[in-house]
């Protein structure tokens, strides 16, 4: 079966990685089903972008917290769209805080948000591949710390890892309908939710990632496009960081390394 993605949904594409993300899909190709929790105007500039590359958008919105109902816009989305191709679950949010001092709302806004809210969307997003017979593409837009915790982000790391840990299992059950499920772990990324809106992240000195910089959103949408295509037909069950090459520095680098003394071999 050659698959050829036609239509997509990126949650939380009013913004940042969820814009660059919908924008790559749309050059790729694809309709685009776009959700927004609270900014509707920065969904129809997204929408407004797809469109202006040929495609199709349609605008939702998408508030994860609410398990009953947010399965229901995938739903409506994969219809107005007439079919749902790629799935790209990029909605999150981050409670941080001491583990001794995390409260339990805290937690569970986190934990619902990233990772309940996920497995609902995921669901009815992969019911409708699965109908369709057609194939799919599931991808999870995690972070680097799917694969290995920060200091004050108890909720956040277990959600990324339990939303890691889902897909994987996606990827196991689904693949012989032709779907395959992976992740997309971030490092540091130049957007809004990190306080770089509209920042040229090649300007920004990060002596604690290798490539000396944060990434730009484009950056994880080009590997989530790559997911998305027919020539990532064998890449099933991965997870892949985007991080400059954060992730070997250890689990407390990025922004807590000041100093580039690190580089030199007669400083170890």
């Amino acid at each position: 079966m050659t698959f050829e993605p036609r239509t997509a949904i990126v949650t939380a594409a009013d913004s940042g990685i969820g814009r660059a993300v919908a924008v790559a899909l749309a050059e790729a190709g694809m309709d685009v089903g776009i959700t927004w929790h609270t900014d509707s105007e920065g969904a129809e500039l997204t929408a407004k972008e797809v469109r202006e590359r040929g495609r199709r958008a349609e605008v939702a919105q998408l508030d994860t917290t609410r398990l009953e109902s947010c399965g229901d816009v995938v739903d409506d989305l994969a219809e107005r769209l007439r079919g749902l191709d790629v799935f790209v679950n990029n909605a999150g949010t981050g409670d941080n805080a001491p583990f001794l001092d995390m409260t339990l709302d805290q937690w569970k806004h986190t934990v619902r948000t990233d990772l309940d809210g996920a497995f609902v969307c995921l669901q009815r997003a992969a019911r409708q591949m699965v109908a369709a017979g057609n194939g799919g593409r599931i991808i999870a837009v995690t972070s680097v710390h799917e694969h290995q915790p920060r200091v004050g982000s108890a909720a956040y790391d277990a959600a990324k890892h339990g939303l890691g840990g889902l897909v994987k299992t996606i990827a196991l059950e689904l693949a012989p309908q032709g779907i395959t499920a992976n992740c997309v772990a971030p490092g540091e990324i130049a957007t809004p939710m990190t306080g770089q809106t509209d920042e040229d992240p090649h300007t920004t000195n990060r002596p604690g990632v290798p490539v000396g910089r944060p990434g730009d959103a484009r950056e994880i949408a080009a590997v989530v496009a790559f997911l998305a295509s027919s020539a990532a037909s064998y890449v099933n069950g991965a997870s892949w960081p985007v991080d400059g090459g954060m992730l070997l520095m250890g689990p407390q680098a990025g922004s807590h390394i000041t100093s580039d003394d690190w580089r030199s071999a007669s400083s170890h």
